[in-house]
């Protein structure tokens, strides 16, 4: 990747809120870093808490989840939604979790954030990642909140493979969440799927075939080493061109133009099945093709910490600063000294490779 020299000087370690505020590289203006990259994109986590137990996420008996005090309420994850939004250059928000259909104030926060409007005028693109238990009697709240689409995860469509993998018998519910979403209107229904060797690999293509008869944009998803145990081996993952060779062997595949991508994690196909049905597949190969040059997104923990990056090992906390008093311009510069700090990649090819410390559910897909 080509890094693009901003002709400022780099970040100062000493990155606090006053410092950053009295740094005029920070004083306004969006979410640019040292790379070239602009954050149009926010992801906030509403929870870390799950009620699946996916083995490849977290270990039966879940995880320590955070004390609700630790957690942002509703008025100030909506203030800093807006403070992004207003000050930060950001258009594209998604709400994420662990589960964030578990978070009670969801509609009252999705309502909120489709309220607001960028400089420009612009409204905010909204969408939601769910596992999707629970959707079926969300969906139509949510849409009349304003939210504009889900992505549902789904990795097998066997329940007792369901199970197995999450621990959990809610086979159906996801179903019928996917479904609910769908004549609500929160559309395109985005299936996300990842591949786990010798357990769920033989379903690239019914997973597919059922993606395109039900009207569903299904996309694959390497699995990434953001497990709570740190076991995650490479070797063990199903790669983006294993699922692409599965799926050629049953379907017309069209690659669109790698100019069409912008800064969309999936590379995209075009699909035709033998029976004539059309739609597209997207695989989002992190790990062996990743897109860190193009990424346009930072990252909002459930308990007000900025993140670079899914892979970050360092953290910045807006919370506190908030909760002491903190003003809109002082956040506002913490958060672009955050991201004027961003590495140019994830490194996971790199021997020297940290997993991060939180595991996925904690810090929000």
């Amino acid at each position: 990747m080509t890094s693009v020299h901003l002709g400022l000087p780099a970040l100062r370690p000493a990155g606090t809120g006053p410092a950053a505020v009295a740094d005029e590289r920070f004083r306004s203006g969006p979410l640019r870093d040292r790379h070239g990259r602009t954050a149009r994109d926010l992801r906030v986590s509403l929870t870390d808490r799950c009620n699946l137990r996916c083995h490849y996420c977290m270990p039966p008996e879940g995880l320590p989840w955070l004390e609700r005090p630790a957690v942002l309420d509703d008025g100030e994850v909506v203030r800093l939604i807006s403070l992004a939004v207003r000050e930060l250059g950001v258009e594209e928000v998604r709400f994420t979790g662990g589960e964030p259909l578990l978070r009670r104030g969801l509609e009252d926060v999705v309502a909120a954030t489709t309220a607001l409007r960028t400089p420009a005028g612009g409204r905010v693109r909204t969408s939601l990642t769910t596992n999707g238990i629970g959707l079926a009697r969300r969906a139509a709240g949510l849409a009349a909140a304003g939210l504009d689409r889900v992505n549902v995860s789904l990795d097998t469509l066997d329940p007792q493979r369901f199970a197995a993998i999450t621990r959990r018998d809610r086979h159906a519910d996801v179903l019928a969440g996917a479904r609910a979403a769908a004549d609500a209107g929160l559309a395109p229904v985005k299936v996300n799927a990842v591949l786990l060797r010798g357990v769920n690999d033989d379903e690239a293509v019914p997973l597919l075939r059922w993606a395109l008869r039900e009207g569903y944009r299904l996309r694959f998803i390497e699995q990434m080493p953001l497990d709570p145990h740190g076991t995650w081996q490479r070797s063990d993952m199903v790669t983006g061109e294993e699922v692409l060779a599965a799926l050629r062997s049953a379907f017309e595949l069209r690659e669109r133009p790698a100019a069409s991508r912008g800064s969309a994690p999936a590379q995209t196909w075009d699909v035709t099945g033998p029976d004539g049905r059309t739609g597209d597949v997207g695989v989002i190969a992190s790990v062996t093709s990743p897109f860190c040059g193009d990424c346009d997104r930072t990252r909002l923990t459930a308990d007000g910490q900025v993140r670079t990056c899914l892979f970050s090992t360092t953290e910045t906390d807006l919370r506190d600063a908030m909760r002491a008093g903190a003003g809109d311009d002082e956040l506002a510069a913490t958060w672009r000294a955050a991201m004027w700090g961003k590495r140019a990649g994830h490194d996971i090819d790199d021997p020297g490779f940290l997993h991060p410390a939180r595991p996925m559910s904690s810090i929000g897909g």
